[in-house]
C-alpha cells in the first residue's frame, strides 16, 4: 500500500479513517493490527481485501496493481487471493459444516470436497461435518469459518476480531489452529485484535491510531516470554515490552 487514505464525509463531517498509510507485507508474514475502536484497523483490512475503495493511494499485490474502484475486478481479486474470517462467523444457518466450508470453493470455482473434509479434520471437527451451525458451539462455528476461509487456498488470510466472541481458552485454541495451518500452507496472515495476548502469534504488530500507523512491534521469542521491541514507523527504537507466551 502506498499513500492510502480513506475519507468519509466532507467539511465539518469529514472523517479520515486512514490517513496516508504506507504498508508493505512480505509473503508468509503474520501481521497483527492493534488499536482502539475507530483507529482504522477494519478499514485497512477491508481495503486490503478489496471490499472498500480508498479515497487516495495505490495498492499492489504480488507485483500487480489492484484496480480498486472497479467492482468486478475487485470481486475477482478477492476470489483468487483473499480468505476472510469474521468476528460473527457469518455461517449460512441452513447449510452443514461441510456445505459452509465448500461454499467459498463454489464461489471461486475451485470445488474440492476432499480438501474441505481435510480442512474440517485439521481444525478439529472430524465427525461434525453434517452438523448445522445451530448444533455447534461458538468455538466450533469459528473453526468452520476458518476452514471455509482456507478452502479456496487463498494467498492471504485476513481476520477481523476473529476471536472476539470466544472465551480466552477457546480464543487461544482457535488462533493456534489458524496459525499452524497458514504456516504449513505458506499463507500470509493479517488479523485485527483487541486482545494483546494474541499478538504473540505475529511476526510483526502494527499499532494504529487516528488512521495512522504509529508503532511497529517486532517480537523476539525466548523460552519463557515474548519480548517486543517497539519502534516508530521511521525505525527509531521507542521501548521494549514483554508479555507471557501462555
Amino acid at each position: 500500500l502506498k499513500g492510502i487514505s480513506r475519507i468519509y464525509g466532507d467539511g465539518d463531517t469529514e472523517v479520515r479513517a486512514l490517513d496516508n498509510v504506507d504498508l508493505t507485507i512480505k509473503s508468509g508474514e503474520i501481521v497483527a493490527l492493534l488499536g482502539p475502536s475507530g483507529s482504522g484497523k477494519t478499514t485497512l483490512l477491508n481495503i486490503i481485501a478489496a471490499l472498500d475503495t480508498p479515497t487516495a493511494g495505490e495498492y499492489s499485490f504480488i507485483g500487480n496493481d489492484v484496480e480498486l474502484g472497479n467492482v468486478g475486478k475487485m470481486t475477482d481479486f478477492r476470489k483468487k487471493n483473499i480468505g476472510y474470517i469474521f468476528q460473527f462467523f457469518n455461517l449460512v444457518g441452513d447449510l452443514t459444516a461441510l456445505e459452509n466450508t465448500m461454499l467459498v470453493q463454489d464461489l471461486s470455482g475451485k470445488r474440492d470436497k476432499k480438501y474441505a473434509l481435510e480442512l474440517l479434520e485439521r481444525v478439529g471437527l472430524k465427525g461434525l461435518e453434517d452438523r448445522f451451525p445451530s448444533q455447534m458451539s461458538g468455538g466450533q462455528r469459528q473453526r468452520v469459518a476458518i476452514a471455509r476461509a482456507l478452502s479456496s487456498r487463498p494467498k492471504m488470510m485476513l481476520g477481523d476480531e476473529l476471536t472476539g466472541n470466544l472465551d480466552s481458552e477457546t480464543s487461544i485454541q482457535v488462533m493456534k489452529t489458524l496459525i499452524e495451518i497458514c504456516r504449513k500452507e505458506g499463507m500470509t496472515v493479517l488479523f485485527v485484535t483487541h486482545d494483546r495476548s494474541l499478538t504473540k502469534y505475529a511476526t510483526r504488530v502494527l499499532q494504529l491510531e487516528s488512521g495512522k500507523i504509529i508503532r511497529v512491534h517486532i517480537p523476539i521469542r525466548t523460552n519463557e516470554d515474548v519480548i517486543f521491541t517497539v519502534t516508530a514507523p521511521n525505525g527509531n527504537l521507542v521501548s521494549v515490552d514483554q508479555i507471557s507466551p501462555n
